[in-house]
Parts: structure tokens; C-alpha cells; sequence
């Protein structure tokens, strides 16, 4: 794992913080940035298209996977199961793109340990009226599930503290700026440019 020129990043938030929103805008902003489509069992919503949301597979199909070990990580979250393929991401990872893994803590938990050097952040948003606004904006769930939802966010964001970094999503400007700001610095670390830019750094101290 240590030779890929890529970074592989854990970005988790509650659902409703504007994650899918931030890392959207990212990606259509630096083009080093490819986001890991995942492997799941839920039903697509519309809009989404199979292998640029997610690969859209069966119960029957996930299991195999799981039988072969082609999952990093893999978790069940409201009934439905999703999976990150370890060839995928890797394939990503040495073509030098770095690499946005969107799942939750849990998921985090067991990249983590499979790979160490994964640098991970944490979304929050700035109120727990905001998040319930955002929710119910979209229009798409009932009060029941919203309440769901919210009690699940909270025992989400307990989690914050095994991350790196964290950005609360206020302001989306502000957010995305820090975003940002995270992935620039990381390929300005010393041991990213030597490897990038090692032709002027001979010239440069010949």
C-alpha cells in the first residue's frame, strides 16, 4: 500500500450534513480527486445511474463478494448493505488520483486497520435544528423515519473523535474552502512532492 502515489480518504457525517453535497463540489473542482463507488443491496432512487452512485447489486450477489473477500469493509445500515471493493480502490490509488471514501464510522473502523495510512475526516453540521431542517427539506421521508434518522445522526456524531479533521458545514463556501484546503495540504507534504516532483529537486540541487 505504501507505493501508491494516491491518498485514500475516510469522509463520514450524519445523513443530512452535506456531505454527498461538499465532496460533489470538490471532485468538480480539483481533478486529482476520484470519489470510490460503492457496492450496495438498496433499491436506486432516481437520478441515480449503476456504477456512478453506487454498483447496484442483490442480496445473493453481495454475499458472494463477501465469501471472496473482495470487501476492505462492508456494513448494514437501515436494512440495506454496502461494501467498498479493495481492487477498485487500490487500481485508483496507484494511477495517483487521490481517493474519497464516503461511509460511516463503523466502516472507518475497519479501513483503519487495513490501512493505517488513510487520512480521515469528519463532517458536522452547526446545529441539530439545522440538521433536522435539511431532512425535512428533502421531501422524501416521513416524520417517523426523520425522527429515525436524527437519533441515528447523534449516535453518529458521538464518533467525530476518531477523525483527523473536522468541518462544520454552516456556511457551504466556508465548508468547501476547508475541504479543500485538507487535500491541497496533504499533496504538499514533503515525501508527495519528492515523488511528484523529483526531476526539479535533482536539477534544483545539482
Amino acid at each position: 500500500m505504501t507505493h501508491s502515489s494516491g491518498t485514500l480518504f475516510i469522509v463520514s457525517a450524519p445523513s443530512g450534513a452535506g456531505k454527498t453535497s461538499l465532496v460533489k463540489a470538490l471532485t468538480d473542482d480539483l481533478n486529482h480527486i476520484r470519489v470510490s463507488v460503492s457496492h450496495t443491496t438498496r433499491a436506486m432512487r432516481p437520478g441515480e445511474h449503476d456504477g456512478v452512485n453506487y454498483h447496484f447489486v442483490d442480496r445473493a450477489e453481495f454475499d458472494r463478494m463477501i465469501a471472496q473477500g473482495d470487501f476492505l469493509e462492508q456494513a448494514e445500515v437501515f436494512g440495506n448493505c454496502y461494501g467498498t471493493s479493495r481492487s477498485a480502490l487500490q487500481q485508483t490509488l496507484d494511477q495517483g488520483h487521490d481517493l474519497i471514501l464516503e461511509i460511516d464510522w463503523q466502516g472507518a473502523q475497519q479501513v483503519r486497520k487495513l490501512m493505517p495510512e488513510a487520512r480521515s475526516i469528519f463532517i458536522l453540521p452547526p446545529s441539530q435544528q439545522a440538521l433536522r431542517q435539511r431532512l425535512t427539506n428533502r421531501g422524501t421521508d416521513s416524520d417517523e423515519i426523520i425522527e429515525g434518522r436524527m437519533r441515528e445522526a447523534v449516535s453518529e456524531m458521538v464518533h467525530y473523535d476518531e477523525y483527523e479533521f473536522v468541518i462544520i458545514n454552516d456556511d457551504f463556501a466556508t465548508a468547501l474552502d476547508d475541504l479543500k484546503a485538507v487535500f491541497r495540504a496533504n499533496r504538499l507534504q514533503r515525501g508527495q512532492q519528492q515523488q511528484r516532483h523529483s526531476e526539479l529537486l535533482r536539477q534544483l540541487l545539482a
